[in-house]
């Protein structure tokens, strides 16, 4: 075995960035830093694809059999009901509330024995393909299921039978990583400390923050991680940067991510530990840049603000990274929708449709960041169709996130007590041009120090992996 602070007893700790566009990991090994490489790259986009449909609770329609069950379920209740007045009990019910509360039965069964069906395929989560792989195989196949951005949905108000699906899916994706590393280092990896944001994305607040570390603990365990711990991402980044610190200072770190933008104020530095005074969080990050590219750019060609649709349908659309947004979109009926546009939605709802958008969206907000202008083509919709965007549309569409990312760092302005010696910035969307200079904009006065976008986090969860004691 490697002589390495990150080895425990007989196996490895390392650290992992789960991140919400891309994954990456790490260990420190024999005082060095050593990524984890899946296959060429050093990071994998945040996607799976099973060859097998993962069951959907939308799918649920009753059937003669079902029906059948929803009778006996009805009944049943009708003879308890019965059975309780003879006793003395009064319970008063209706038929609606009796099948109401029969159908909620019939439904959860109805997922529990899809989910067990699924789990039990073997096509469907042993062939499972992960990162540029999985949204190439999911274009290529017609079929299956691709999940883009799980980690989206962690804070998120799931159903029982939903979660299971979300934590069965963030398994493998965990699973995926271990054993790459394990392979990689020629040793079993068992031990983790794994990145999270200040506020994950949620509905339901800070109990939203809670049930995405309590799905990121249970699918760590099931994917072979006996010991793991928690570190967020921004702290995580602190660490990285307090080890090319000579002098002691005060710190801001800046992590704009996939999915969420994190901040935090610390003492790094010299021979003393790393301190962390105060953490700031806002839930968008890069997917969002690449919404209000699709919304502003891409979906007049599909009738926005033009024909007599709700607005939220484009942003379903829009939104590849949010599952029950696409399935509302792939619900709607554009049949009586005037032409052009009426063809182009039900091209849109096509399998994979919204993922090709996604990525013609994604491109052009990469080419716009170094070109005054980009063509996009979508002939997999129509065919001759074509998008043609400028950097002015780029910077209209990305406005409203740069505007809540000003708003957030003028309020860890002036929450802070002094100003800090330096900023550092870090994290995917950290490599544009125009969040760059309104990060600098916020801080002028303050040495703007950019960090590795894509391995600041993990090489900061890597150093603790290696310092944890377990």
């Amino acid at each position: 075995m490697a002589d390495c602070p990150s080895a425990r007893g007989l196996f490895m700790h390392i650290g992992i960035d789960f991140g919400t566009s891309y994954s990456a990991a790490a260990a420190i090994i024999d005082g060095e830093l050593t990524l984890v490489r899946f296959g060429e790259a050093e990071q994998f986009r945040t996607a799976v694809y099973f060859p097998e449909l993962v069951p959907d609770p939308n799918d649920f329609e009753l059937t003669p059999e079902l029906e059948a069950q929803l009778e006996a379920h009805i009944r049943s209740a009708r003879t308890e009901l019965r059975r309780q007045a003879a006793t003395g009990v009064t319970t008063s019910r209706s038929d609606e509330e009796l099948r109401r509360d029969a159908l909620r039965v019939v439904r959860r069964q109805w997922m529990e024995e899809q989910a067990r069906a699924a789990t039990s395929s073997v096509a469907s989560f042993q062939h499972a393909l992960f990162g540029e792989e999985a949204v190439e195989g999911y274009l290529e196949s017609g079929g299956g299921n691709l999940i883009e951005s799980p980690k989206s949905m962690f804070g998120y108000r799931l159903d029982p039978q939903v979660r299971k699906v979300i934590v069965h899916i963030a398994t493998h994706i965990l699973e995926h990583i271990r054993l790459t590393a394990s392979r990689q280092f020629g040793q079993p990896v068992r031990g983790a400390v794994i990145g999270r944001p200040v506020e994950f994305r949620s509905s339901m607040g800070a109990a939203g923050s809670e049930q995405a570390i309590e799905i990121l603990r249970e699918a760590a365990s099931a994917a072979g991680f006996d010991e793991v711990s928690f570190l967020e991402e921004p702290a995580a980044a602190a660490m990285h940067y307090h080890k090319s610190l000579d002098d002691r200072q005060h710190a801001l770190i800046v992590d704009i991510g996939g999915g969420t933008t994190d901040v935090t104020h610390a003492e790094l530095g010299g021979d003393a530990s790393p301190l962390i005074a105060r953490n700031w969080g806002l839930p968008k990050g890069g997917t969002d840049l690449d919404v209000g590219v699709s919304l502003h750019s891409f979906m007049p060609l599909m009738g926005k603000d033009i024909v007599r649709i709700p607005q939220h349908q484009f942003v379903e659309a829009a939104s590849v990274h949010n599952l029950p947004k696409q399935r509302e979109f792939r619900k709607q009926n554009y049949r009586l929708v005037a032409a052009p546009y009426g063809p182009r939605l039900r091209a849109l709802q096509e399998l994979g449709a919204t993922t090709r958008l996604n990525q013609a969206a994604e491109r052009t907000k990469i080419r716009l960041s170094a070109d005054a202008i980009h063509r996009a083509e979508l002939n997999f919709i129509e065919h001759g169709l074509v998008v043609d965007a400028s950097r002015d549309d780029l910077d209209t569409a990305i406005e409203p996130f740069l505007t809540q990312l000003e708003r957030t760092l003028t309020v860890v302005r002036d929450d802070l007590p002094a100003l800090p010696a330096s900023v550092f910035l870090t994290g995917g969307t950290s490599r544009s041009p125009q969040v760059k200079a309104r990060v600098a904009a916020c801080f002028p006065e303050i040495p703007l120090v950019h960090g590795d976008p894509s391995l600041g986090v993990v090489s900061g969860l890597a150093v603790a992996a290696s310092e944890t004691v377990y």
